[in-house]
């Protein structure tokens, strides 16, 4: 019974189908494993009158054969997780004064090819599935003993390519019963798959955030940096968003990677602020991060201030993002994992 891959109500059904038990004891178990982090039901108190079901479940329940096979930390924690079929995943714990983030990964290597990112060039391997997904979750609360407060897809793959997988992984997530992540506190970040956004609309998630990395606001530049651009262009994009029913007071967050002698000029702030005109965003400016095997380099501290300050002349919301973990290749675009020849 592959609980990671679903939300309390499905469970509920599952053992009512198995076993003939309903919520109260399916609400136990989920409460034992994704609240508690047990994966034995020895001390709850659901189970104390039916241990013969407190062992059926102790074989019946599978928990994903995934495993924690590398970690590094330099005030961020990138750790390495090995999947069933060998290959591997890379996600970040991201901590903050008040709260941690957790960077979560969606698919082995990426299909959209980013020419400044290191997973998208490594090239694409399979999609996640829903629990290897949570799993992430639970082993940065459970096994890496860190608490999570904040859940952003901006981790290996583009997450609306794997469309059903995320949406399912984040309603179990979400569920109050197990990790008990709020949607509002849920970012999924995409290059800009269009038809992704518009299944995103259509999901009933109206409190979930939404990130879309631009990274150039002219199509030639942009198709250069992010061939999606080709098949989803700009003029395309802003259409979706839009359409796209943001709730009340609810704001894009627009992902813009600054490359020196590339899109930080002064006409490219004006094409970006022109660009977001009419749309609720934040525009998160974030310094490249070097990768020996890329041939792109940051602009100075002094450009990047200067970007920032143009967009604010031209009225545009602008937070300056601080690159962590550029020592363990953990910041933005340098996650990289070893790959199987799995298909």
């Amino acid at each position: 019974m592959n609980i990671f891959g679903m939300t309390c109500a499905e469970l509920t059904e599952e053992m009512s189908g198995r076993y003939g038990k309903g919520e109260y004891h399916a609400a136990a178990l989920f409460r034992e494993i994704f609240k508690k982090g047990r994966k034995t039901l020895e001390n709850a108190p659901e189970f104390l009158a039916s241990p013969a079901l407190a062992r059926r479940l102790a074989h019946d329940v599978q928990f994903p054969l995934c495993r924690i096979s590398g970690m590094r930390e330099d005030g961020v924690i990138k750790f390495v997780t090995e999947l069933a079929d060998g290959n591997t995943i890379e996600s970040v714990i991201i901590p903050a004064r008040t709260h941690a983030t957790l960077c979560v990964s969606s698919q082995v290597g990426c299909k959209m090819g980013c020419t400044f990112c290191a997973t998208g060039m490594q090239g694409f391997v399979r999609d996640l599935s829903v629990e290897e997904i949570v799993w992430q979750v639970y082993a940065a609360r459970f096994v890496l003993k860190r608490h999570i407060d904040n859940i952003v897809f901006m981790g290996m793959g583009e997450p609306l390519d794997n469309f059903d997988n995320v949406i399912h992984a984040i309603r179990v997530m979400s569920d109050q019963r197990g990790l008990d992540i709020p949607q509002s506190n849920i970012t999924v970040s995409t290059a800009g798959h269009i038809e992704g956004i518009k299944k995103l609309a259509e999901a009933g998630m109206p409190r979930l955030r939404l990130a879309i990395s631009i990274n150039a606001a002219d199509d030639s530049t942009r198709s250069a940096l992010m061939p999606i651009n080709k098949n989803f262009s700009l003029k395309a994009l802003k259409e979706a968003l839009r359409a796209f029913p943001l709730c009340k007071k609810g704001v894009f967050f627009i992902e813009y990677v600054l490359l020196s002698g590339i899109n930080d000029s002064r006409e490219m702030a004006v094409k970006l602020a022109l660009y977001v005109e009419g749309l609720p965003v934040r525009v998160n400016v974030i310094t490249y991060n070097p990768n020996a095997s890329l041939p792109y380099l940051p602009p100075s501290s002094k450009l990047v201030k200067q970007f920032c300050d143009w967009l604010v002349e031209d009225h545009v919301f602008v937070r300056k993002r601080k690159s962590q973990g550029l020592e363990i290749l953990a910041a933005c675009g340098q996650l990289k994992a070893s790959l199987s020849h799995a298909p």
